[in-house]
């Protein structure tokens, strides 16, 4: 009888196989044996705390839009329900409430290096701001009156302030402009028109000051960051990398921002919104991406722990504790830091 040799297709598939072979199980591994894998999660990871906060039955939540921390890590929140600012302890202790009598419309909260606290207020067009026990210091803005002037504001979003003390207001979504103040409230200048160019805006949603004062802006409806100088000069975009909603920076120059991943406008002409997806993102100051952490989307009559339903603010606190609010959620839910490295 006749041996032929092998055909050269069927010999590339032994080949093949054996070469796959080695590289899975290695040599001298059976098909049965697994390597020992280091059982160590090399990923920081996020756990909520279901339990966060001790909320009493007399204090309401509506959007919860901004929350910040201060320097003990005491939580602010600035909700559309009552009280509209609320302090918690990190322990989830309700601490006080205050602002029903001023405050009409929530949106981003800012804790300048003072400890003042500043709000702006959508529906009298109005920058505020507070001692922490909620004693009114300051009005910028002329009440009850939309405007684009050195008076006027129409739909402020945002407030930043520098160690120096001068205020920067995001005029984000009637117009399209940062403003400069000082710290007495006297105006010093403005920039911005609205487009989609580099120093343009389409909605100036959130802005913060860095520890060189450089300002990150988030322009959300080109999703996208630009960061300027204070007098306005554009440094750098961060483009394509996700909606941003919200932005916190810590005294170390870590740039947390919320949001949603890229998304386009839908076919109902609206932007950003139902977001498909909800994510966030720590930066370096060079726009450089450290870290990012995805949660999933959950009915609005139906919140479950550790999902949201239009995430929108951030906060990080000293120990690296993120805190996040929900518009349609109503709520703000803590995440604890589980480190890298844990077994």
């Amino acid at each position: 009888m006749t041996i032929r040799p092998l055909s050269l297709r069927f010999t590339a598939t032994l080949i093949v196989v054996a070469s796959y072979l080695l590289c899975v199980h290695g040599p001298g591994l059976s098909m049965a044996e697994e390597p020992e894998y280091p059982r160590i999660d090399a990923a920081v990871g996020y756990e909520v705390d279901a339990s966060w906060p001790k909320r009493p039955k007399e204090v309401t939540w509506g959007a919860c839009t901004g929350v910040t921390v201060d320097a003990d890590d005491n939580v602010y929140v600035y909700t559309r329900g009552t009280p509209p600012v609320q302090v918690y302890a990190p322990d989830g202790r309700y601490v006080r409430g205050w602002g029903q009598e001023v405050l009409k419309s929530a949106h981003f909260i800012h804790i300048d290096p003072k400890g003042n606290v500043w709000v702006p207020d959508l529906d009298t067009h109005t920058i505020r701001k507070f001692t922490p026990e909620g004693k009114l210091l300051l009005t910028i803005g002329t009440e009850g009156e939309s405007g684009c002037d050195e008076k006027h504001f129409w739909l402020p979003t945002d407030i930043a302030v520098s160690p120096a003390g001068d205020v920067f207001v995001a005029d984000g979504y009637g117009n399209s402009r940062i403003v400069h103040f000082d710290g007495e409230g006297k105006f010093v200048k403005a920039w911005g028109k609205l487009g989609v160019g580099p120093g343009e805006f389409s909605i100036v949603h959130a802005i913060e000051l860095d520890s060189k004062g450089r300002i990150y802006e988030c322009d959300r409806n080109t999703a996208r960051v630009q960061v300027f100088t204070q007098d306005g000069k554009l440094l750098c975009e961060w483009r394509n990398l996700l909606v941003p909603w919200g932005i916190h920076i810590t005294p170390k120059d870590e740039i947390w921002i919320c949001g949603s991943s890229p998304m386009r406008w839908g076919k109902e002409g609206g932007f950003g919104g139902p977001p498909k997806d909800q994510l966030i993102m720590r930066f370096d100051r060079q726009g450089k991406a450290q870290q990012l952490w995805t949660m999933p989307i959950c009915p609005e009559d139906k919140p479950q722990p550790g999902a949201f339903n239009v995430l929108h603010g951030i906060a990080v606190d000293s120990k690296g504790n993120v805190y996040l609010g929900d518009v349609n959620g109503k709520r703000v839910q803590k995440f604890v830091r589980l480190p890298a490295g844990r077994p």
